[in-house]
């Protein structure tokens, strides 16, 4: 049996480590076969994509995570929300106020307990937000719908690997 040695890879020249630079910096086009910088590109875009949300519905990026906690988890108290958001109640109320004064959310009291209140998103801006989310959870539905089951058994395993990597990469392991 004739077995042929694996190629030695070239070690890539100060150029190609600038233009990875440049890409996982800035989510510019990388190297074909740059893995790392497309998995960043994808944090750099989700970024952007944040920003633009955000502007759109004239929230900063706090009174965004609020909002997204609301509309993908539903009416929760103030508190409950800090926590979820590991901010303090302090500058939760602030939040709040910033977002019920824009007619994005709503309190009421609460059903069982009239000693507290829960915030809910507006119905308007859960659709405004929706309107703007869905051609991207559409984009993404159709990438997926497009694998075959090895591809997307294969995709499946390198995103939870990324999981895993960033996990036991952040004290406290796993997302809120």
């Amino acid at each position: 049996m004739d077995v042929k040695p694996e190629p030695v890879p070239t070690p890539p020249t100060p150029a190609d480590r600038a233009a990875r630079t440049a890409a996982r910096r800035d989510g510019s086009d990388a190297a074909s076969g740059d893995l790392r910088s497309k998995v960043q590109q994808i944090s750099i875009r989700q970024e952007r994509f944040e920003q633009y949300l955000a502007t759109e519905l004239g929230v900063d990026r706090t009174g965004l995570e609020a909002m997204d906690h609301l509309m993908t988890t539903g009416p929760t108290t103030p508190t409950e929300l800090a926590r979820r958001l590991g901010v303090s109640t302090a500058a939760m109320t602030l939040v709040l106020n910033r977002l019920e004064a824009a007619g994005h959310l709503r309190r009421e009291p609460h059903p069982s307990d009239r000693r507290k209140l829960v915030v809910t998103a507006s119905d308007e801006t859960s659709e405004r937000a929706y309107g703007h989310v869905a051609p991207l959870i559409d984009g993404v539905e159709s990438l997926i719908d497009s694998l075959g089951e090895a591809d997307r058994q294969v995709v499946e395993d390198f995103v939870r690997g990324l999981l895993v990597a960033y996990d036991r990469a952040t004290p406290g392991g796993s997302s809120r």
